[in-house]
């Protein structure tokens, strides 16, 4: 099977689960001398685990004759890293991986000094095309080796997918850091880009009628919006409802990426409308759909993010609803806007430090939030938009609509890092050619949606004709494409707000 590598079958990928950790006995608290006795035992545990388990580059000439190590030494580094309990161990684990078991530096100054003289001197072709395998192959680490056999393994890459999410969480923690661990986790995700690739997905819907495991997982998985209960998800299901996941070719009920659809008679600007109503009627009538929402995405497996899952899940849930509802023209999300009241605290915070104002309202919003509370905007909005009680004052909500929707049209439009967008879902839906259409006030009042996002959601639609055009300009030149209502907002935070 191309792109699952050498050996390496279907069924291999995730015929077993992985047993959990197990917990560390209860016992009496050890000295600081015999914590420390320990924790040098175990790091001296791991060299070796190591040493034996990692196998040797061999010389380029042997690349294709050398035997594979014994299946017993990649088992070995699974079953003691399936026993390391603490987090902190685990990351110790992979900081020795990455930092002992990369590219031979020297290898690879070799080698590209050999490229480099055979440039410079008139060589038949095959003879340079050779020196530059060689460089390729000098340029490939020795974990990577690791991971490749260990795919072999039944369960194998259930467990890589693991140690991704592992290793992608220590990162987030702190517990390792380093130009080393980034290049693995690049090397790792590289791997299982591969075995994950669209070629070996399944695009599968679920219905009320799908198996009782599968709405389990589906329902468990749901980050965005969470289920409460079966009735719930039933509605979630049902008509005018679709649910669709990919799952890989060697697992066919196990969700990797799951996407909720909502059908409507017009983009939704709502999401309580969404999930909590009822359908209007339990039977579908296909004049009342005119449009389909994308309303949550939630992706199941830590260790594949980054893995183009979800756009490619957008892109093929997308030609499904056109071949069941050829007349439907209208495909928009509704979604979330993470962050945001994260942003806007601290612009609040900064204002307030270097000029002991706020600049982010106008001198009359300024006035009308204070006269409301009683109290000076700039003591009261911090406290106010880090919790959910302002929503409780009608008065308040309706002073504070038109500058926390121009607020949010700029953090959405104007707020970059490395010039693409610095919201994470703004930054999914534009490289995949969608275009920031509607902003929305008040369009989820959860608790969640308060103190998160103000309460604010924004619609991305998609037009299916000019989507690809639309992604290879946000890519390439990191164009932003937004509607006549959000270019209006933004224009007006240019004219009335200061950062």
């Amino acid at each position: 099977m191309r792109g699952l590598g050498p050996a390496l079958t279907a069924r291999r990928l995730f015929p077993l689960r992985l047993c959990p950790r197990p917990p560390r006995p209860v016992g009496p608290r050890l000295s600081s001398g015999s914590a420390a006795a320990e924790a040098g035992a175990l790091e001296r545990a791991m060299d070796e685990l190591l040493r034996r388990a990692v196998p040797a580059t061999p010389a380029y000439e042997l690349r294709e004759k050398t035997p594979a190590p014994a299946e017993g030494q990649c088992a070995d580094f699974v079953s003691f890293y399936g026993g390391l309990a603490e987090a902190a161990e685990r990351a110790e684990l992979l900081s020795r991986l990455a930092r002992g078991f990369g590219v031979d530096h020297g290898q690879v100054a070799e080698q590209s000094a050999g490229v480099l003289q055979l440039r410079e001197q008139p060589r038949e072709a095959a003879v340079l095309l050779q020196a530059e395998d060689r460089l390729r192959y000098a340029l490939v680490p020795r974990y990577r080796g690791l991971f490749h056999h260990i795919s072999k393994l039944d369960g194998g890459v259930r467990f890589l997918v693991r140690l991704r999410a592992d290793l992608l969480e220590a990162q987030a923690l702190k517990l390792v850091e380093g130009p080393h661990v980034r290049e693995m986790n690049g090397v790792l995700k590289g791997m299982l880009s591969e075995w994950f690739s669209s070629g070996f997905l399944s695009l599968e819907r679920v219905t009320w009628h799908s198996p009782c495991e599968v709405l389990q997982k589906i329902s468990e998985s749901e980050a965005v919006h969470p289920v409460k209960n079966w009735m719930d998800m039933k509605r979630r299901v049902g008509p005018y409802r679709r649910c669709y996941f990919f799952s890989h070719c060697a697992a066919p009920e196990e969700p990797l990426v799951v996407l909720h659809v909502a059908l409507t008679g017009e983009i939704s600007s709502n999401i309580q409308a969404i999930v909590k109503e009822c359908p209007p009627s339990e039977t579908e009538e296909r004049s009342k759909i005119s449009a389909a929402i994308f309303y949550s995405i939630s992706l199941t497996q830590p260790g594949l993010q980054g893995v183009e899952l979800g756009t490619v899940l957008v892109k093929r849930v997308l030609k499904e609803l056109q071949k069941e509802f050829p007349h439907l023209g209208t495909f928009s999300s509704l979604s979330p806007i993470p962050g945001f009241t994260k942003w806007l605290l601290g612009l609040l915070n900064a204002q307030a430090k270097e000029h002991g104002r706020n600049e982010l309202f106008t001198d009359s919003e300024c006035k009308e939030i204070s006269e409301i509370t009683g109290v000076p905007i700039n003591e009261t909005l911090k406290v106010f938009l880090s919790s959910s009680e302002w929503v409780k004052s009608e008065k308040l909500v309706r002073a504070l609509q038109a500058p926390l929707l121009r607020l949010c049209a700029w953090y959405l439009y104007g707020e970059k890092h490395r010039g693409f967008a610095l919201n994470p879902v703004a930054n999914f839906h534009l490289q995949n050619g969608a275009v920031i259409w509607r902003i929305n006030w008040m369009a989820d009042v959860s608790l969640k949606g308060i103190t998160g996002s103000c309460g604010l959601m924004v619609n991305y639609r998609y037009y299916p004709g000019d989507t690809a055009t639309n992604s290879t300009n946000y890519l390439c030149s990191k164009n932003i494409k937004a509607s006549e209502q959000v270019l209006s907002l933004v224009a007006q935070f240019q004219k009335n707000s200061k950062l």
